[in-house]
C-alpha cells in the first residue's frame, strides 16, 4: 500500500492553508486537528501508519505551522473563527464526512465544527482535549484569575508559557524520566521557530485568553454528545500536566458507549505512546 504523505496548500477566504494528506479517499476520512503549540507535523507518523485504513487530512490553522499568518487586523484569532475557517477548508477540498481527531486546541476548533455541522461527523477521537470541568485543575488557577482580573503583572506570569522553555514543556512536563528519551528536540524547536514570527506571540496570547469561551461552551458540547451520540474513542495520558486525567472518564456521562483508555504518557501521546494510540485507532472500528 502506497503510504506517501503529500504536502499541499489551498486558499480559504484568501488565507493559504497548508495541509498534509495521505491514504485513499475511498476509505473513511479522518480529519486530524492539532493542538498548541504544534501543527500537522505532529500527525505525520500516524498518517503514514494509517494510510492503508483511512484517508487522512491534517491542516495547519492560520498562524500555526506552515499556513499563512495574516495579521490580527485581517483575521480574527478566536476558536470560533478558526473553526469556521477549518470548516470552509473541508469544503474547499471536498471533504464532506469524516471522523474528527481532537487534541488540545483541536478540541475547541473541532467541537464547534461538530456543533455547526453535525451531519459531517462520523465519529470522534479525543486525545487530551477539554470538554469537562474536571480537566481544568489548579494549574489553571493563575490563568483564570488573569482572565477575570487582568493586570500587566498577572499577564507577565501567565504569558511565561510563550517561550522556548514553555514550548518544550508542552512535550516534557509531567513525564517520568524514563519517557523523556522518546521526545525528539525537533518537536519544540520547530514549534518555537514558527511562534517566533513577528506578532505571533501576541496572537498566541490572545487566542489562549479566548479559551474561556471554549470552557463556557462545555454544557453545549455535552448536549451535542447526548443528541447526536457520535462513536467516540477517548485516549488520555495520565501524566498530562495541563489537563487532569480525571476528565477522561467524564465523556461516558454523555456517551455511555465511548471507549476510554488511560495511557502511561503525557500531553503529547503520539510522541510517547505512538504504538498504543495506533493500535487503539485501528481496533476501534469506525
Amino acid at each position: 500500500m502506497f503510504k506517501q504523505v503529500f504536502c499541499r496548500t489551498v486558499a480559504v477566504d484568501g488565507v493559504d492553508i497548508f495541509y498534509r494528506e495521505a491514504g485513499d479517499r475511498n476509505h473513511p476520512s479522518l480529519l486530524l486537528l492539532h493542538g498548541f503549540p504544534s501543527s500537522s507535523v505532529m500527525f505525520k507518523n500516524l498518517m503514514i501508519a494509517l494510510a492503508d485504513q483511512f484517508h487522512l487530512v491534517a491542516p495547519d490553522y492560520p498562524g500555526f505551522g506552515f499556513s499563512a499568518f495574516p495579521g490580527i487586523d485581517h483575521f480574527e484569532y478566536t476558536f470560533k473563527n478558526l473553526s469556521a475557517c477549518i470548516n470552509r477548508f473541508t469544503e474547499r477540498i471536498n471533504l464532506h464526512r469524516f471522523i474528527i481527531y481532537l487534541h488540545d486546541y483541536g478540541c475547541p476548533i473541532g467541537l464547534q465544527l461538530c456543533l455547526n455541522n453535525p451531519g459531517k461527523i462520523q465519529g470522534i477521537i479525543v486525545q487530551n482535549g477539554n470538554t469537562y470541568m474536571e480537566g481544568i485543575g489548579p494549574q489553571w488557577d493563575e490563568t483564570r484569575d488573569y482572565w477575570e482580573h487582568p493586570t500587566e503583572e498577572r499577564k507577565k506570569k501567565v504569558a511565561a508559557f510563550l517561550s522556548l522553555e514553555g514550548t518544550k514543556e508542552q512535550y516534557t512536563a509531567g513525564l517520568p524520566q524514563e519517557l523523556l528519551p522518546r521526545i525528539g528536540p525537533e518537536t519544540w524547536t520547530l514549534d518555537w521557530e514558527r511562534m517566533s514570527r513577528p506578532g505571533n506571540i501576541d496572537m498566541q496570547f490572545a487566542l489562549n485568553c479566548d479559551y474561556r469561551n471554549h470552557i463556557a461552551l462545555f454544557p453545549v458540547y455535552q448536549a451535542y454528545f447526548r443528541t447526536h451520540i457520535p462513536p467516540a474513542l477517548v485516549i488520555w495520558g495520565q501524566y498530562d500536566a495541563f489537563f487532569c486525567v480525571e476528565e477522561a472518564a467524564c465523556y461516558k456521562r454523555d456517551l455511555p458507549d465511548a471507549q476510554v483508555h488511560i495511557l502511561k504518557g503525557g500531553h503529547m501521546l503520539l510522541e510517547t505512546n505512538f504504538d498504543e494510540v495506533l493500535k487503539l485507532i485501528r481496533a476501534f472500528g469506525f
